[in-house]
């Protein structure tokens, strides 16, 4: 046989292989048409985030799990997708879907893909008519379970699940009821509010920091504010705000004030100290103090609204930090307030607390829990109260980030530990290769993003 021959042959060759690879790759449906067969999920709208494809969706999910052929409605969630082959992450903030679909830690550390979930009842993911029976965090664990359920038929890698403040909450909650759902769980700033009423919160922040001074000089914010409250309600109800909900301005001023110095750590450093206005301060100096670190915006009837939701829920399972009175119990006129039910509307009924259900969440991570990373801040008042580990929890890491708000992450913890935490979720997941630094791509979990839900 001649060399021509021989030449043409093996280009037919090739191109047969060539075209047969094409037919096959031709074959593969596109991951927006997997998405869209995928029974009642919906999609809503699509787009990019750098080389991965994003997808807004919807799935249909009933309003009361044990009735799954009675009242439905559609919960929003996000996917992002860079390969069907990589790491699952199931994200979730445990308020409302984000705006812009970015990669949470875990979804870098491993290079994987992402779908983060709107929790139930934060509109528009929410029943109508709504029973408010129908949020709590069994609910919710189902709402969880049914989504991984449909796509781990697309995306059969390894899974982890992740949030930060009340999304790590819920991503516990739903291992909880749904162990074998995810593979692992990383949990941000966690609180475990096992214990509701203990003065936890009021004793970790007279304490919290290195200079107790600085605590001394919010208390004398607080202090100040109240004995000047005409002044500054009339600047309030100038500004606009209306205040029906909290039953008047005054009441709203001193749940504000109330909050400050918790507010003021949950967000602020102890390099901030020195911004804490001292004595004799004037009703503008406070005011600007109080908008940069509290925010006179979220404590009126528009502020708290979207976060009825949330405040359900603390009220009636997850519980709350109880606010300390003690530093101006002499100038309240409401002491006493339940912040839950003041921020819920009247209408809603509040069922009786549960006082079972973060004990026996508790007791699981203590027990039974495996593959569990919580990463906390050492000046967080979230962290007060912490989810800790237990003579059965399995395979399982708790850090604390020095000096961290909440906003600690893996990032910002100290090197050895930073590395051990790093590995975890890598072998959780199943990847072993090094992956992008940690602060790359727009985090959900983002400080930022934690301070505009207010929890």
């Amino acid at each position: 046989m001649n060399r021509l021959v021989r030449s043409l042959l093996a280009f037919g060759l090739v191109t047969a292989q060539v075209t047969a690879t094409a037919s096959i790759a031709s074959a593969v449906p596109d991951i927006k048409d997997r998405i869209a067969a995928i029974p009642g999920v919906r999609i809503i709208s699509e787009g990019t985030s750098g080389t991965a494809r994003t997808f807004v969706l919807g799935i249909q999910q009933p309003a009361d799990h044990r009735k799954p052929r009675g009242t439905r409605f559609e919960q929003r969630f996000s996917l992002l997708h860079k390969d069907v082959s990589r790491p699952m992450v199931l994200h979730t903030s445990g308020y409302n879907l984000s705006g812009t679909i970015g990669a949470s830690e875990p979804a870098r550390l491993v290079d994987g893909n992402q779908l983060s979930v709107e929790q139930r009842f934060f509109a528009p993911s929410r029943p109508s008519p709504a029973d408010w029976d129908d949020l709590n965090i069994w609910q919710a664990a189902n709402d969880h379970h049914r989504i991984v359920k449909a796509f781990k038929e697309v995306y059969g890698a390894k899974w982890l699940s992740t949030g930060a403040s009340k999304g790590g909450m819920t991503s516990i909650y739903h291992r909880r009821f749904f162990p074998r759902d995810v593979d692992a769980t990383i949990a941000y700033v966690a609180p475990n509010d096992v214990v509701n009423d203990r003065d936890v919160y009021g004793e970790f922040i007279r304490n919290v920091g290195n200079d107790p001074s600085c605590n001394r000089r919010l208390e004398g914010v607080q202090r100040q504010i109240l004995q000047q409250r005409d002044v500054f309600v009339q600047r309030l109800e100038a500004a606009g705000y209306t205040f029906r909900q909290f039953g008047g301005a005054h009441r709203a001023l001193e749940v504000l004030v109330l909050d400050t110095p918790f507010t003021f750590w949950q967000y602020g450093t102890q390099e901030q100290c020195a911004l804490v206005p001292g004595a004799g301060a004037s009703a503008d100096d406070l005011w600007t103090f109080i908008e940069k670190t509290v925010g006179w915006d979220f404590y009126n009837d528009a502020g708290v609204a979207p976060y009825a939701a949330y405040y359900y829920q603390a009220g009636t399972q997850l519980g709350w930090p109880e606010a300390d009175e003690s530093a101006v119990d002499d100038l309240l006129r409401y002491p006493g307030v339940s912040v839950p039910r003041t921020m819920v509307p009247a209408d809603i009924r509040f069922p009786r607390f549960d006082r079972h259900a973060m004990k026996d969440v508790d007791r699981w991570v203590r027990l039974q829990g495996s593959r569990l990373l919580f990463v906390n801040g050492q000046n967080d008042p979230w962290s007060a109260e912490p989810f800790r580990l237990g003579p059965g929890t399995r395979d399982s890491l708790s850090f604390v980030v020095p000096g961290g708000n909440h906003g600690a992450n893996i990032a910002k913890l100290p090197d050895a530990q930073r590395a051990a935490a790093t590995a975890a979720v890598q072998r959780w997941a199943g990847v072993s290769a090094p992956v992008a630094a940690l602060d790359a791509g727009a985090d959900p979990d983002s400080l930022d993003a934690l301070r505009a839900r207010r929890g």
